[in-house]
């Protein structure tokens, strides 16, 4: 990163990336820092230099990184076997864990990744409403499908219901099977249902949509007209899922979908993921329940695999123990509180928006109902901060910060400390009287 000197191995390294990735990178986050170890919450590059860590693996490392009782766990399992392609111990014991925490989970399914999960959501809900077309709100995140790349982050602001792709290679026909809607508008959500009830399979949304939480009775909207109408609800709980509460967010927000998708935190840090439903919908992926005709093909070589099932499962037993989610959601707030203080004092256009547990300082003043709302950011004012909070040894996404059970008040010092310093390099032109 410019400003930061890089030992020879890690500069030899990022060459090394140069010539055998595209784009120096795994595509995930930015090339220019190689990560060599990660304890509690911190990670260091291998160049030496300590970080608090807020990527947090972009989320799954919610109890940090190498938590003793997930590494025993696995370590453990491993010569036992690594993956068996067949019903195993670990993963069944997990599935109960999850049926027994989130409230509309009454079977699971188990894949490998997030976009996985939502991939097969959507299929799940078309396949038991025999419809073709999934409504999705615009800016939400559903992993890397066509149906999931559908107006994430349009450049193009087309009118509702329109779909706009967010990549080349996708079908024209898969934008006609897209209905989008903006989030937190009840009256254009519900209106939007109910016209086109007669081929939707499914409405998929995420209870906090990025950053956005949901205004009041906008989730429940949703779920009254989709259940009054008998078309499944999917909460995309990828990453809320045993975030913002042990059974989630709707268990945080009171709101019960019929169908949720589960990853990161789920695996303890491993490669898992998982869809989880009412027994009537689940059942279409068990031919003997529902026949040939109705059956939902679904099989991947490393589902339920029992080193990924034992992380998690230690990871759950960690969230169980009295007062984690009272912690890490205060550790969180105080965050906020001292973030939001400063911007204040520095008189900047900015406000923290999120949950304690996930937020991130945006870049612009009013009411960041939606996805256009936030497009009124100042993105070289958050790149900026950024690049002075990692010199400083604060490592975070572009736009996240995950808090961890495993971040300390001594965390929480250094790194409004370190925001103080960069809002203190901002030049004066990017404030306001």
């Amino acid at each position: 990163m410019t400003g930061i000197a890089k030992g020879a191995e890690e500069l030899a390294l990022m060459e090394a990336a140069k010539r055998v990735l595209p784009g120096g990178g795994f595509g995930n986050f930015a090339n220019d820092i190689i990560i060599r170890s990660g304890q509690g919450g911190h990670v260091s590059d291998v160049s030496g230099r300590d970080y608090i860590d807020y990527l947090l693996g972009s989320g799954p490392m919610f109890i940090g990184h190498n938590h003793p009782a997930v590494t025993e766990a696995v370590l453990a399992q491993i010569p036992l076997g690594t993956t068996f392609f067949a019903n195993n111990e670990p993963g069944i014991h997990l599935a109960e864990a999850i049926v027994d925490a989130v409230p509309c989970v009454e079977q699971v399914r188990f894949l490998t990744s997030g976009t996985e999960a939502d991939f097969y959501a959507m299929r799940l809900a078309r396949a038991y409403r025999g419809k073709p077309k999934i409504v999705k709100f615009e800016g939400g995140y559903h992993g890397m499908s066509d149906w999931g790349l559908m107006s994430l982050a349009p450049k193009r602001m087309a009118n509702f219901p329109e779909a706009v792709p967010d990549s080349p290679g996708i079908p024209d026909s898969v934008r006609n099977d897209v209905l989008v809607a903006p989030f937190n508008d009840i009256e254009a959500a519900v209106r939007l249902i109910e016209a086109h009830q007669d081929e939707i399979g499914g409405v998929i949304m995420e209870p906090l949509q990025r950053l956005i939480p949901p205004k009041p009775g906008f989730l429940q909207a949703v779920r009254d007209v989709t259940a009054r109408l008998g078309i499944p609800l999917i909460f995309d709980e990828v990453v809320t899922g045993f975030r913002f509460a042990y059974g989630g967010a709707q268990e945080f927000y009171g709101v019960t979908p019929d169908i949720c998708t589960m990853g990161k935190i789920v695996g303890g840090g491993f490669a898992l993921s998982a869809i989880g439903g009412k027994a009537e919908i689940m059942a279409l992926f068990d031919k003997a329940a529902v026949g040939e005709d109705r059956f939902l093909t679904q099989i991947g070589t490393l589902s339920g695999n029992p080193v990924a099932a034992v992380a998690g499962l230690a990871t759950l037993a960690v969230l169980r123990e009295p007062g984690t989610y009272d912690k890490v959601h205060a550790m969180g707030r105080a965050l906020m509180d001292g973030l939001t203080t400063l911007i204040a004092e520095a008189g900047i256009p900015a406000q923290c928006l999120g949950e304690p547990v996930l937020f991130d300082v945006v870049y612009a003043a009013g009411d960041m109902r939606d996805y256009r709302a936030l497009l009124r950011q100042d993105m070289a004012m958050q790149k900026h901060v950024n690049t002075v909070l990692r010199s400083r040894g604060i490592l975070k996404g572009d736009s996240k910060y995950y808090l961890s059970t495993a971040h300390t008040a001594a965390d929480i010092a250094q790194t409004l400390d370190a925001f103080r310093a960069a809002l203190g390099s901002l030049p004066a032109s990017r404030k306001v009287a």
